[in-house]
């Protein structure tokens, strides 16, 4: 009786020991979010029927799409500051360039991923082949581009966004099976985030971010390219910038102020979905679930009344706090 008393105590040691390895390998943003997501519904009862939950993840979509951007310039080693800037230029921009006219639609979004092109490739230029850090690069290209922004539309928005232009950001399929309607945003978050998996985590263009995140000089002597994987970086970046920009515009509308900030909250997103600022790590379904848990976190704060000054605090708390823990891993790897 007691050897078989042992074995079943032995069994069920080892048993709650894999449990517990598991649990240990599941990334802190989900339980977090999970965790900050139910307060929010208890506070908040429309968070708790299917439209409420539609709507966040609407709402939280083009953050998402930010952070997604921002996790492969991180990841290379690298910051992109001008996210922000661009999502007003894109939006400000086109409301110019539609003047209202709904058969403009089209050709504005391909001129304002033109744009974002063209920004990437600045930004990684400078940063890969100038050799400036891309914090400067970045921080000159926020001001350029918001300057450019503001003297095209007067610094005031004007005209409208017609209906082909805001469906995608408030737009719904209709009539999807389990689910009724299905908001178009979550959807092109979702194409993105799928495809941004594959680029990183299944494809060698992911593998070279990595290592020149981690190591610059053992990937160039490993033949990697690093220049160009940065600059491919820094213009998937801003492609990305210019989604989440016209999701933006056609959920809230034309604002000159709408992209301020918006930078900060996609590096907050990245580094709570597990990202390291100095490269080297990242994942993009922690970093989805990073901007999900920002935004049901600055959700939380307004249910509570909290003015916004809080949240930028709580933002500056998570980038310090990321910034600490790099360095204290690093020293402990010393």
């Amino acid at each position: 009786m007691t050897t078989t008393t042992m074995a079943k105590s032995s069994r069920a040691v080892k048993v709650l020991n894999t449990i517990w390895t598991w649990i240990k390998k599941i990334p802190p943003v989900y339980p977090i979010f999970i965790l900050i997501f139910l307060t929010v519904g208890f506070l908040n009862p429309n968070y708790q029927t299917a439209n409420g939950i539609f709507v966040f993840l609407r709402r939280a979509s083009p953050l998402a799409i930010l952070a997604i951007g921002q996790m492969f310039v991180l990841s290379s080693g690298g910051f992109d500051l001008s996210m922000g800037s661009l999502v007003t230029f894109v939006i400000v921009g086109s409301s110019m360039l539609l003047n209202n006219d709904p058969e403009k639609a089209m050709i504005t979004i391909v001129i304002m991923l033109g744009v974002g092109v063209i920004v990437g490739l600045i930004n990684g230029v400078t940063v890969s082949f100038l050799k400036v850090p891309s914090l400067i690069v970045t921080l000159g290209m926020l001001l350029l581009v918001k300057g450019v922004a503001m003297f095209w539309s007067g610094g005031a928005p004007r005209g409208y966004f017609t209906d082909n232009f805001r469906i995608f950001g408030r737009g719904n399929i209709e009539n999807v099976p389990i689910f009724g309607k299905f908001p178009i945003a979550l959807l092109i978050m979702i194409v993105i985030a799928l495809l941004s998996y594959y680029l990183f985590h299944k494809s060698n263009f992911g593998k070279q971010i990595l290592a020149i995140g981690d190591n610059v000089r053992a990937s160039q002597l490993s033949g990697v390219r690093v220049r160009v994987i940065r600059v491919l970086a820094f213009v998937y970046s801003a492609l990305l910038a210019v989604v989440a920009a016209i999701l933006l515009g056609g959920y809230g509308g034309i604002s000159t102020n709408v992209g301020d900030g918006l930078e900060m909250q996609a590096v907050s997103a990245a580094v709570v979905g597990g990202t390291l600022l100095l490269g080297g790590k990242g994942s993009v379904p922690s970093v989805v679930f990073g901007a999900f848990t920002l935004e049901a976190l600055f959700n939380l704060l307004n249910l509570l009344g909290l003015p916004k000054p809080y949240k930028d605090a709580v933002q500056g708390l998570i980038i310090i706090g990321a910034v600490a823990y790099v360095a204290l891993s690093t020293r402990k790897k010393r």
